[in-house]
């Protein structure tokens, strides 16, 4: 633990800015080159990039938003706004709300594809096995799946 704290209290490099983010160094740069993280600093005697603890909180936050899905658009979005402050906040609940519903809608998709495999693996368990009744509630229950499914335009 002490050495999380030494590593957060000094600039960070963009491999540890990586590590600790999740991010790999190119998008590192290219958050950087798109205005995302603002000018990164650099050392003096060798031009590498430092992260300092401003900048690591927001790339930590981008990572976040970046893992729940929203788009370099909706990141870019939330800083601005978060720029504006207080004034902005029912456009930030907004761009959260709009980002969540798009988050549930993957959720629930991924959850009828888990279904999905889940009976397909019943189906042929109970093929296996040679259990005909159990085949045939495999085959309703994927059936009834796949129905469920919808394309999106």
């Amino acid at each position: 633990m002490a050495g999380a704290t030494r590593e957060q209290a000094a600039d960070l490099t963009i491999q540890q800015m990586a590590r600790r983010s999740g991010f790999s160094d190119p998008t590192l740069r290219y958050y950087e080159k798109i205005g995302l993280l603002g000018e990164v600093a650099r050392d003096e005697s060798s031009g590498h990039r430092r992260y300092p603890p401003a900048t690591v909180d927001r790339v930590e936050a981008l990572s976040c938003l970046r893992s729940a899905g929203m788009t370099v658009t909706g990141m870019r979005r939330y800083l601005e706004l978060l720029a504006e402050g207080d004034s902005a906040a029912a456009e930030q609940r907004d761009l959260f709300a709009s980002q969540a519903k798009k988050l549930a809608a993957e959720i629930e998709q991924l959850q009828l594809r888990l279904a999905y495999l889940r009976g397909k693996a019943d189906l042929w368990d109970a093929r296996v096995r040679g259990d005909a009744d159990a085949e045939k509630r495999a085959i309703d229950d994927v059936t009834h799946v796949m129905d469920q499914f919808t394309v999106k335009d």
